[in-house]
C-alpha cells in the first residue's frame, strides 16, 4: 500500500470558518470608524449597520428587509427607513461602511489584510455558484458593484457567503415554525446570555419579548418561566441543520 493519504478533516474546518466569517464581517457593528461615518450621515450607530447592512435589498421597501432580517425589530427597519430618506440615502450608508471596512481592517486587523486581498478572486466564483432559491437578501447583493479595491472585495465576498448562510438559517427557523423573537429566546437561553439580552439587542420592546415568551410557552418550548430542554432541543436542531458538522 502507497504513502497513505491525508485526510481533510472538513466539519473542524467548516467549524472554525464558521465562526470566523461571522467575526470578519460582525465586527463591523462596533467599529469606531463605521459608527462615526454613520453619525456624520444622521444616523445613530446601530441604525446606521442597518441601513448599510440593507442597503441592496432598499429598493424593495423596509417589509422586504423586516422579512429577510428575521430578528432585528420591525420598528427599528422601519424607523432606519425614514431616517435615511430624511438625511441621505442608502447608497451613501453602504460607501461610508465600505470607507470604514478598509481603514478598520489595515488599523485593528492588519494581519488578515493579506489574507483576504488573497481570497477575493478564489471565493467569487464560489458565490456566483451558490443557489438563489429562497435566498432572497443573499441574491440582492449580487446586484452590487464588486469593489475594484482587493482588501474590500475579499471583504465583500466573504460577507455574501455569510448572507447565504443567514437566508438559509431563517428558512431553517420558519420552516420550524417560529418567529424571530422566539429563535432570539431560544438562542439566548442555549448560550447562557443574560435573560433578554439577545431579543433586546435585537431592538425588540419588552412587550414583544413577552409575546414571543408566551408563544413559546404555548407549544411546550418555556416552562416556568425558563426555556424547556425541548426548546433547547429545537434550537440545536435548527443549528445543526444550517451548520452541518459544525456541532
Amino acid at each position: 500500500m502507497g504513502e497513505q493519504e491525508s485526510v481533510v478533516d472538513w466539519p473542524a474546518i467548516a467549524k472554525r470558518n464558521s465562526r470566523s466569517v461571522q467575526t470578519t464581517i460582525g465586527w463591523i457593528f462596533w467599529d469606531p470608524g463605521a459608527v462615526r461615518r454613520f453619525e456624520a450621515l444622521g444616523l445613530p450607530g446601530p441604525i446606521g449597520y442597518i441601513a448599510a447592512r440593507c442597503a441592496p435589498l432598499s429598493p424593495a421597501g423596509p417589509e422586504a428587509v423586516i422579512a429577510a432580517f428575521g430578528s432585528i425589530s420591525p420598528p427599528a427597519i422601519s424607523f432606519t427607513f425614514d431616517l435615511v430618506h430624511a438625511s441621505t440615502d442608502f447608497e451613501t450608508v453602504w460607501n461610508a461602511r465600505d470607507e470604514a471596512v478598509v481603514e478598520g481592517l489595515h488599523e485593528f486587523a492588519p494581519d488578515i489584510v493579506p489574507a483576504l486581498v488573497e481570497l477575493g478572486p478564489k471565493l467569487w466564483p464560489v458565490v456566483d455558484q451558490l443557489p438563489t432559491a429562497g435566498r432572497v437578501f443573499f441574491a440582492s447583493h449580487l446586484r452590487m458593484d464588486r469593489p475594484t479595491d482587493l482588501l474590500l472585495s475579499g471583504w465583500h465576498a466573504v460577507n455574501c457567503v455569510r448572507e447565504w448562510r443567514g437566508d438559509t438559517h431563517w428558512a431553517v427557523v420558519a420552516a420550524l415554525g417560529l418567529t424571530g423573537i422566539e429563535a432570539s429566546i431560544l438562542h439566548n437561553s442555549w448560550l447562557g446570555y443574560e435573560d433578554g439580552w439577545l431579543p433586546t439587542s435585537r431592538g425588540s420592546s419588552p412587550e414583544e419579548i413577552q409575546i414571543g415568551w408566551d408563544r413559546l410557552g404555548e407549544r411546550g418550548l418555556v416552562r416556568d418561566g425558563k426555556v424547556s430542554a425541548e426548546g433547547i432541543r429545537l434550537r440545536r436542531l435548527a443549528f445543526l441543520l444550517c451548520h452541518q458538522g459544525e456541532s
